[in-house]
């Protein structure tokens, strides 16, 4: 499956938050979305996802406009984890990642035998199963956001689109959510996920886009994005980076 955006413009008065933007996802592929603060990645998400319409350009899967299909189409062609995901009201954890079962039923439908087995699989995913019968009131932010992941994952949709799941995370679980969803990649699901983590978009991601003030400074190959001449234009700092054991890094150093 491929989810393609050509030429997104979204403006917000006279500010073009995105400017002309090309971005595609494929399945099978982890791509990272990465940039400045305030720099429109977010909207892009939002665009992708089908939740805001563009005034320019146009987006769509497998060559169908997306602004053509059927909602529940949509929903389960599409999961959406959204930045700071809330769950409003204080439900069981167990209930909450059975909401990402909602696409797949029928109105006042209640779980079956395949809802209950993914709702299972999304939990020991991520290693909320324990939580499962908490209130996700009582749970800690980096907690809650591994279940919203966990409920986006019961989806089990062809495409997943992640707003900064690892911002909330410890170190350890900022690891295992990225090797859950490079595995999840490696199984045949794109998804593309906006991280600030630059080391973490360089040892994860097949491919990266880079923008700032709604344009696409550089797209491609982690190692050909992550570029000292990109990285100071985007963000306006000069970058150290280098390999331990293998494994790539990008670390702040000073402003430009």
């Amino acid at each position: 499956m491929k989810l393609e955006a050509r030429g997104v413009t979204v403006r917000y008065g006279q500010r073009a938050v995105l400017d002309r933007i090309d971005a595609t996802l494929q399945s099978g592929e982890l791509v990272g979305l990465i940039g400045p603060n305030g720099s429109g990645k977010t909207t892009l998400l939002r665009v992708l996802a089908g939740l805001h319409t563009p005034q320019g350009g146009a987006v769509a899967i497998d060559d169908a406009p997306l602004a053509g299909l059927a909602r529940d189409d949509l929903a389960r062609s599409i999961a959406y984890l959204e930045q700071g995901g809330e769950a409003h009201w204080p439900m069981r954890v167990e209930a909450v990642v059975g909401l990402g079962r909602l696409p797949h039923r029928r109105a006042l439908q209640s779980n079956d035998s395949a809802d209950a087995a993914a709702i299972a699989r999304a939990m020991d995913a991520t290693g909320v199963t324990t939580l499962r019968d908490r209130s996700i009131a009582t749970l800690s932010g980096g907690e809650r956001m591994r279940v919203l992941l966990a409920r986006a994952l019961a989806v089990e949709a062809p495409l997943l689109l992640a707003d900064e799941p690892v911002a909330a995370l410890d170190p350890l679980h900022q690891l295992r959510a990225m090797e859950l969803l490079h595995s999840s990649a490696r199984s045949g699901q794109g998804i593309m996920v906006v991280l600030h983590d630059l080391s973490l978009a360089a040892r994860f991601c097949d491919r990266l886009v880079l923008i700032a003030e709604g344009k696409v400074v550089a797209e491609g190959p982690p190692a050909d994005v992550l570029l000292p001449v990109h990285l100071q234009r985007a963000y306006g700092v000069a970058m150290v980076s280098g390999s331990a054991e293998g494994i790539p890094y990008v670390l702040p150093m000073a402003e430009a």
